[in-house]
């Protein structure tokens, strides 16, 4: 499939280019730019420009540290909406979700994210359409998770796990150390991982209002793209913003993807998946990530899970693992 051609660069980033010391026409022109563009609209840049004014400002910075300099600037007012409504998320289990499916919008980059056993929260970047990223903004983008992070809890949280590709020296492994809060290792493939608990601190920003102001455009702005993700993973992605309101509904689901029923139905046939099998599966993966990684009781499970009571929860969790909500629970202090 065609990917998003071009990334919008909303207004923001001539305030951030400033606010480290930097000139944005300078910046543009380094780039090979033309001058108005944060201010055009109707046309992003492609990769190869994105990458281009990446290494702009990595040039004109000048600075090891340069990517957490720009992260450290970036607050509320700088923010595209799809990075505005992760602060408006509950928590950064549920930011991310929303980043993973709107982040294309902004970059030519897409989300991977996985909950292991223990409820650990890993989050990786998976570059579109380009074989050549810089070290830098590979550190931004996993320092950009974390600064979101710390803006929306007001806590100094930090990472559990930073992997990054070799960097070219200890004073920029010493930078990355202290802003993460821990040592980085090396790996092809970058990623940040936060612990159960950061993953569901609440977020102080939250806020569903301005949530429901910008979903709409979000939804518009992504249906023009040629859709990267397979159906069965787009609506795992709506059913965990969906679940909480017990509105997981296959009617619902296919008005937040802008499709039809019957259409979301049969590519739904086509991958060997149905609608009920998904909402099961993401119900039941959330139901042991509760149980394992926090305290809430029965009852308040149930009703994140969009049951209507929990007997109900009860009884669907027997049928999905064959033992109750408890025995997994009392399993896990055990072990």
């Amino acid at each position: 499939m065609v990917r998003n051609r071009t990334f919008s660069l909303n207004i923001g980033w001539r305030t951030l280019i400033k606010d480290i010391g930097l000139t944005p026409e300078d910046i543009l022109r380094r780039a090979h730019l033309p001058d108005d563009t944060f201010s055009r609209t109707g046309r992003g840049l492609d990769t190869d420009e994105y990458i281009r004014l990446w290494l702009a400002l990595e040039s004109g910075m000048n600075n090891p540290a340069f990517p957490l300099n720009l992260v450290e600037k970036v607050s509320a007012e700088v923010f595209d909406p799809p990075l505005f409504a992760a602060l408006c998320s509950t928590n950064m289990m549920q930011a991310v979700q929303r980043l993973a499916r709107y982040k294309q919008l902004i970059a030519p980059m897409a989300l991977e994210t996985a909950v292991d056993h223990n409820g650990i929260l890993t989050v990786s970047p998976c570059w579109l359409s380009a074989t050549s990223i810089p070290i830098s903004l590979q550190v931004a983008e996993l320092a950009f998770l974390l600064r979101l992070a710390r803006l929306a809890t007001r806590e100094p949280v930090n990472a559990l796990k930073v992997q990054l590709p070799p960097l070219q020296s200890v004073v920029q492994a010493g930078h990355f150390t202290r802003f993460f809060g821990t040592t980085i290792s090396q790996g092809d493939k970058p990623s940040v991982s936060f612990s159960a608990t950061d993953a569901l601190r609440p977020f102080l920003t939250v806020n569903d209002g301005m949530w429901q102001v910008f979903e709409p455009e979000l939804r518009r702005r992504l249906s023009q793209l040629d859709e990267t993700a397979s159906t069965v993973e787009r609506v795992s992605a709506v059913l965990l913003e969906l679940l909480p309101g017990n509105e997981a509904t296959i009617e619902k689901t296919a008005e937040r993807l802008g499709t039809s029923k019957r259409t979301l139905q049969r590519r739904l046939e086509d991958e060997g998946e149905t609608f009920r099998t998904l909402v099961n599966t993401c119900r039941e993966n959330l139901a042991r990530h509760y149980l394992l990684n926090t305290s809430l009781p029965g009852y308040e499970i149930a009703f994140l899970l969009g049951f209507e009571d929990p007997n109900s929860f009860y009884r669907a969790f027997m049928t999905w693992t064959g033992q109750t909500p408890e025995t997994l629970r009392e399993a896990r202090r055990f072990n």
